[in-house]
């Protein structure tokens, strides 16, 4: 193998490869970047046994093609401390490796190629089509509920459903819940329900880009591919019954207001100042009239603040869990939102004024005279 590339690129894609490169694998190699040098072009691929990336660039001088594992780390650190220079890389029949930029040299060992575990294959005759930027908010806006739950893997990932030209993504943890839902560009095909893993969907949401490009979706029976530009993610499905969140989303309300979400982010903020890890009493939420008070009592002390409502609520005094709530809060992004209730006992649901772009519910917290 032997070949040139910009600093700069080479290191884009060892840090988009590394995204799916195990620290401490079972297999030795898979803490290495898979290299392979085609007439094609350079790639560069890291697969932990759960998601695979591939990345490719055919700005790369290919010289002699040929296939080698580097380890990820070691490849990453010596490549981002070059100058920022052309790099030249070259690999002997041994596995002898050089790379040399500038005036800097280094010599090391590689991997042969020949036992790095196959990347799953995903068939694209099924295809589903969305922007970027489209897609990156509603795996953020949904992604924070996500279970960490083992016992109950299925909810481990994020729910995607498509309804004819609408795509939905779902999660659920047991004590919230929240539904994104944007219009596709185009129909497809066939409707698609599937559940990708939130780890892999946390890569995907930092490698996407914040523009209008369309990135293709392509579902397989155990593995899904997602194809951004020049790269590729494969991540497995996780197989299970999902959540029938359409039945645990209540549709009767009692009560129906209208509120600032910054000002009631900061009333929780400022309330929450008083609870830790350590210290996990719910924040008290009590409606009087057009104002809500908040309150939280710890052993280090108390809290007191108060926001105002747009609508009227008398006698309820509900609690929830502080983090749970603002999180919620933080997801729903528009300046002004709906809160539904029903009663101390019942869900709090989060909707925007007009349309139904996203849903957040959170369950409350039994409230105890002391807290």
């Amino acid at each position: 193998m032997k070949f040139s590339c910009d600093k700069t690129l080479l290191n884009d894609m060892i840090v988009m490869a590394s995204r799916a490169v195990s620290s401490k694998a079972t297999i030795p190699l898979l803490e290495g970047i898979l290299l392979e040098a085609t007439l094609d072009g350079l790639t560069f691929s890291g697969y932990n046994l759960s998601m695979a990336i591939r990345t490719t660039t055919s700005e790369a001088d290919i010289i002699e093609d040929g296939r080698i594992v580097l380890n990820a780390r070691l490849f990453g650190d010596i490549v981002r401390k070059l100058p920022s220079d052309l790099v030249y890389l070259e690999c002997d029949s041994e596995l002898r490796t050089t790379i040399k930029c500038g005036r800097a040299v280094f010599n090391l060992i590689a991997n042969a190629a020949d036992e790095y575990p196959a990347l799953p294959e995903v068939e694209k005759d099924r295809e589903i089509q969305i922007p970027s930027s489209t897609l990156k908010s509603m795996i953020a806006q949904t992604i924070f509920a996500v279970s960490e739950n083992e016992a109950k893997p299925i909810h481990t990932g994020c729910l995607f459903e498509t309804e004819g030209n609408r795509l939905n993504v779902i999660a659920v943890d047991g004590y919230r819940l929240s539904v994104r839902r944007e219009e596709l560009p185009a129909v497809p095909e066939e409707e698609f329900k599937f559940v990708v893993p939130g780890s892999s969907l946390r890569e995907i949401e930092r490698v996407l880009d914040e523009n209008d490009d369309s990135i293709s979706i392509f579902p397989g029976d155990k593995h899904i591919l997602f194809s951004i530009g020049g790269t590729t993610m494969i991540s497995r499905l996780i197989d299970g019954e999902f959540l029938n969140y359409r039945a645990a989303i209540p549709t009767d309300f009692e009560h129906t207001i209208r509120v600032d979400r910054s000002d009631l982010i900061t009333c929780v903020e400022r309330v929450s100042l008083i609870v830790s890890e350590k210290l996990k009493n719910p924040v008290r939420m009590s409606f009087d009239g057009a104002t809500v008070k908040m309150s939280c009592i710890t052993a280090i002390g108390k809290s007191y603040d108060e926001c105002a409502i747009d609508g009227a609520i008398d006698d309820l005094e509900i609690g929830f869990n502080n983090r749970y709530l603002l999180e919620a809060l933080r997801a729903a992004a528009d300046e002004t939102v709906v809160v539904s209730l029903k009663g101390a006992l019942n869900p709090l649901v989060i909707t925007p004024i007009e349309g139904d772009r996203y849903t957040y519910l959170v369950l409350p917290v039994r409230l105890k005279a002391n807290e």
